[in-house]
């Protein structure tokens, strides 16, 4: 089992009446890609900031590569690499001057400061942007730079919070190959989105909190095993009768089964092959089947189910 490089232990945090972390509890392995899911106000950014030292906690403890996280830890801070939501850079500075200060905040050697920039940029694909300073680059190559200046001093563990929000396709999916590249260079990843099917792509595993709790962590397929409709099944069909879909809902693994409009919705619990046994049953009954679509659960269904609310509520 791979080191923990991360361990929160009931964390708690009290702004005044609000409680923010509530006996909060977290373990992140070396080597994961790691989502923290939440809606807006669970507690993702004050964990954030309280593993960061940025901010004091009530109670419980932080141990960040085996050792006490604390304000003047400036041996772990330095192998931790931050891209916040908001872009962090300096206008004054151009694209280069900019990866080159946020760097040279760890690493003091010039001669393995120009290189480490050099590959940064190369990284993050900005070299025909060097000279330019930020308010002349899109949004997408500014969540570039972001990056950049972040991972820079080649942090063995990566906080991005929001790294692709507003950002075109096409730099979204550079940044998201960039993290998985990241991660397989020997980093640990610590990624918070509200697009959900990032969190899909690129996470090993995911944690869903709320109200300041942890309420489900594992594996995107271990979370989909925890919701109730584990498949979705439509089928077109001209007519169905009472007696039909009644011998459908009695069917195993079968919760829900209704007719409307042309169309034949199922819902499963669990179970394999639940496509195929209900097609057998209709063409028993000689029923005349159109098109048919079969859908597991996404994470955001999973999300929904054990949170209540939408992602981005």
């Amino acid at each position: 089992m791979p080191a923990p490089v991360v361990k929160i232990e009931n964390l708690v945090k009290r702004y005044k009446e609000l409680i923010a972390l509530d006996h909060f509890s977290l373990e992140i392995s070396e080597g994961e890609i790691f989502g923290l899911l939440g809606p807006n106000g669970s507690g993702k950014t004050t964990t954030i900031n309280c593993l960061l030292s940025l901010l004091s906690f009530d109670k419980g403890s932080i141990e960040i590569f085996g050792e006490k996280m604390s304000p003047d830890n400036y041996k772990i801070k330095s192998k931790i690499g931050i891209i916040m939501q908001n872009v962090a850079v300096i206008n004054e500075l151009t694209v280069y001057e900019n990866i080159d200060y946020f760097c040279g905040l760890y690493i003091k050697d010039k001669a393995t400061r120009k290189q480490y920039v050099k590959e940064a940029i190369e990284f993050v694909g900005l070299e025909e942007f060097v000279k330019f300073r930020p308010k002349k680059l899109s949004g997408g190559l500014l969540r570039r730079l972001n990056i950049a200046c972040g991972i820079a001093h080649k942090p063995s563990l990566i906080i991005l919070d929001e790294p692709t929000v507003a950002v075109d396709p096409q730099s979204r999916n550079k940044i998201l190959e960039g993290i998985v590249e990241l991660n397989r260079s020997g980093a640990t990843i610590i990624y918070t989105s509200h697009y959900m099917e990032e969190v899909e792509q690129i996470c090993t595993r995911i944690a869903i909190m709320d109200k300041g709790r942890q309420i489900a962590v594992g594996t995107k397929e271990e979370l989909k095993k925890q919701i109730k409709d584990t498949e979705k099944i439509t089928i077109e069909v001209m007519d169905i009768s009472d007696e039909l879909l009644e011998e459908i809902r009695g069917l195993e693994h079968i919760g829900e089964a209704t007719f409307d409009g042309g169309e034949l919705s199922v819902k499963c619990h669990g179970g394999k092959h639940n496509l195929i046994r209900v097609l057998t049953l209709l063409q028993q009954n000689d029923i005349k089947i159109g098109r048919v679509y079969s859908k597991q659960p996404t994470l955001n269904d999973v999300f929904l189910e054990i949170t209540g609310k939408e992602l981005r509520d």
